[in-house]
């Protein structure tokens, strides 16, 4: 598998995910030499097309990553206040950033105000305020086109085989996580990475035990 620097680069996202939020701030430098396509989708979609639970959904994960995530963002700089509660429901956020073009613009407000300002978006009127402040309508938010939209980037990350978010497509590779942006980068800049014998051997590795459902 090996990449070029021509290939297109896609960015796939949830607003629930606070490790998106963080990837995000390296994303936006990346677009500076490279055009990246940010392509917001339905994190819980993508989890049941992989027949995975989240981690909020797990007991004890739930909170190890939530301080992890805490740690990642002390560490890199980046303020981080959560929401009111968490997992909260993303769809109107989603659907807001698609009305309002998916723009960069866009997106640095959206995380901004969840996970910067550790703001809701759960209700009707918690998400009024960031609508006002993105300059887009309600009814474009709840229009058939806006929904149908999302659907579409959701489906098309599962068929790309994106499994979590957020991720980072170059070519056909997908780098999953806010931690594998510096792998994400070796891989751009090196296009011959992923084409070595032991990376190819990958993906031939046979699967020794399997656990019973």
């Amino acid at each position: 598998m090996a990449l070029t620097v021509s290939d297109a680069l896609r960015w796939y996202f949830d607003f629930l995910s606070p490790f998106s939020y963080l990837h995000w701030q390296k994303v936006k430098v990346l677009r500076a030499s490279h055009v990246v396509e940010p392509v917001p989708v339905v994190f819980g979609a993508v989890l049941s097309a992989c027949g995975q639970k989240g981690p909020a959904e797990i007991p004890g994960k739930r909170e190890f990553t939530y301080r992890h995530v805490l740690w990642q963002a002390r560490a890199e700089g980046v303020p981080l206040t959560f929401p009111p509660s968490h997992p909260f429901n993303p769809l109107g956020a989603l659907r807001a950033c698609i009305a309002a073009g998916s723009t960069a613009d866009a997106v640095d407000a959206i995380f901004d105000w969840i996970w910067r300002d550790g703001r809701a978006v759960d209700t009707e009127a918690d998400l009024q305020p960031l609508l006002d402040r993105l300059g887009v309508s309600r009814a474009s938010v709840d229009a058939p086109d806006t929904k149908a939209a999302l659907r579409a980037n959701t489906d098309a990350a599962i068929a790309a085989g994106v499994f979590g978010v957020p991720t980072l497509q170059i070519g056909q590779a997908l780098f999953w996580g806010n931690d594998a942006h510096a792998f994400a980068l070796a891989a751009l800049h090196d296009p011959a990475l992923l084409a070595d014998a032991d990376m190819q051997q990958i993906s031939t590795l046979p699967v020794g035990i399997s656990r019973k459902a």
